[in-house]
């Protein structure tokens, strides 16, 4: 029980996404959150990004419990492949949390027996020499908690994701609590790093709200608002403001859908039966009595809002008067997908309306520099390490730091893979281990290598050359000429084509007399074709030499 404490990232470090803390020791090993991020546009093919488990196979029989900090997919997404990796013998959640991962894993069709245990703030848990307690926090979904993690070495703080909101939807910030911790004395802490880079206080979620006003009260027709699905909070100010405006409610969208079933079946949303109406009577209601919920604020391809700006939903069309509303910022890498939806709203006669200074549509779920400065100095931490931010912002919030108090040497910048060290109350860089991105096609828990993901680039951008050869491996000769065929690459160039036929000809045949083997013909073909492209057009398609044997 004396051994020291590693403290690591696999996820959520140097990005924003797949969040995946670990708290390890010599016998011991708990988990922090199991997050997915979504791919961008540069991923084709791929459906999530989830961390590198090969670690914590390595440690399995270590893990005590994964510990789920709230419900959102960055922090929740990972699990149905975390527990198809390995066994977790125990899964602590908040209460909402623990019912949409119960969801997921049955939506997803996990077979593996999941134990998941409901915590409060109130609930202290022993795992192995691990104390652990928790913290309300404020964040854009109900029952968002910080983690308190008492080891034999000293104690670490984790924030989850958070901001401090004065006047929130739901429940307030435990800042008594938090300042109660402070004064007991932290050795580590560990604090969301999103929005480091802009200056002041997060405004609060309720000053959203007399916005949504001012958009119900001003819209002549139907209402149609996109924001994430698990953002619960915005959701019931939507639903709050439309039964008052004398609206109706549909929601389109699988995961909008399911979200809100599990947050009305716990009062986190409230709406009559009477004012929720399915999507095929909405053309049965007057427009100014309608609003629809939707996802795609990402401007997701095959999300709701996509589909009906693509004229692709049978029950929802476009029309001039319609009003449609992007009620969240944009993540990294999705602003062309938004823009492209949002062209084609407006091209149908919508007014549109993104958040900006005219409309504040979103508040952000996570803190600015003056509520980083505020979480360390009730902290008060002796070392730091910021989390879940791409460089920038953890470089970032490590200046902020050391502007209220923390020395330069006790600031630990990280990426995933990256290991700091606390023993005896004193923290200190460990040795990396290599963790690179999974990338899952469909639900295939073995994910796609990085190798293949450049393929899938390459054949995007510059296309694909194949290239038939027939051989007699006896007779050491050519059956036919080789056949050259192109996809995604060239069009209506046959004499291109016909040029590289016949330059393979000349070199298999010269090849093939010297008694070559097949690797060494498949490699003549990928360079002789390779090379000659890029000399006449300066291009690098991917090249696959197909080569066939004559069989007796």
């Amino acid at each position: 029980m004396n051994s020291p404490i590693s403290i690591y990232a696999l996820g959520g470090l140097c990005e924003v996404g797949k969040n995946t803390y670990c708290i390890e020791s010599d016998d011991s090993l708990i988990i922090i959150d199991a997050g997915v991020m979504f791919p961008e546009a540069g991923l084709p093919g791929v459906s999530y990004v989830i961390p590198d488990y090969s670690r914590l196979k390595n440690a399995r029989q270590k893990i005590k419990a994964l510990i789920i900090t709230h419900g959102h997919e960055d922090h929740i997404g990972g699990i149905p492949f975390l527990v198809q990796n390995l066994h977790i013998p125990v899964i602590y959640a908040p209460r909402l949390a623990a019912a949409l991962i119960k969801h997921k894993l049955q939506d997803m069709r996990i077979r593996e027996t999941v134990n998941i245990v409901e915590y409060d703030s109130d609930t202290e848990l022993e795992l192995s020499e691990f104390k652990v307690s928790f913290f309300h926090v404020t964040h854009s979904i109900p029952d968002a908690f910080g983690v308190v993690i008492d080891t034999p070495q000293g104690r670490i703080v984790h924030t989850g994701d958070f901001k401090i909101d004065l006047t929130p939807v739901g429940r307030q910030f435990d800042l008594e609590k938090l300042c109660k911790i402070g004064s007991e004395g932290v050795d580590l802490l560990l604090s969301d790093s999103t929005n480091a880079e802009i200056e002041g206080y997060t405004p609060s979620e309720t000053n959203v709200l007399n916005s949504i006003q001012e958009i119900f009260d001003n819209a002549p027709g139907r209402l149609i608002l996109s924001t994430f699905s698990s953002n619960i909070s915005r959701i019931q100010q939507v639903v709050q403001v439309a039964v008052n405006s004398g609206r109706y409610v549909s929601i389109i969208g699988r995961s909008m859908e399911n979200a809100v079933q599990i947050a009305r079946d716990f009062g986190y949303i409230t709406i009559p039966d009477s004012r929720l109406i399915p999507i095929e009577e909405v053309k049965l209601r007057k427009g100014k009595d309608v609003c629809i919920l939707c996802t795609g604020s990402q401007g997701e391809p095959m999300a709701a809002l996509s589909r009906i700006a693509n004229g692709e939903n049978k029950d929802i069309q476009i029309y001039p008067g319609d009003t449609v509303v992007f009620s969240s910022s944009a993540i990294p890498g999705n602003g062309v997908f938004i823009d492209r939806v949002v062209n084609q709203l407006t091209r149908k006669g919508a007014t549109v309306l993104t958040n900006s200074v005219l409309y504040a549509v979103h508040s952000s779920g996570h803190p600015s520099k003056q509520e980083l400065r505020l979480m360390i100095k009730l902290i008060n931490p002796s070392y730091f390490m910021p989390i879940h931010g791409d460089y920038r912002m953890l470089k970032i919030h490590g200046q902020i730091a050391k502007s209220v108090g923390v020395k330069k040497d006790n600031i630990f910048i990280m990426k995933n893979g990256d290991t700091i060290v606390l023993y005896k109350n004193k923290v200190h860089e460990g040795p990396s281990f290599t963790c690179e991105p999974v990338y899952i096609d469909g639900r295939d828990i073995n994910g796609v290598s990085t190798s293949i993901i450049h393929d899938r680039e390459i054949m995007k951008n510059d296309g694909i050359v194949i290239v038939n050869v027939g051989i007699d491996s006896k007779a050491n000769k050519l059956i036919f000429d080789p056949v050259v065929i192109s996809r995604a690459f060239i069009y209506n160039d046959e004499n291109l084509l016909d040029d590289i036929s016949k330059l393979l000809k000349e070199k298999l045949v010269s090849l093939l007399a010297k008694k070559s083997t097949f690797n060494e013909i498949k490699t003549t073909i990928k360079n002789v074709t390779a090379q000659y492209v890029y000399r006449k057009t300066e291009r690098q398609p991917m090249i696959i030499p197909v080569v066939m044997d004559k069989l007796e």
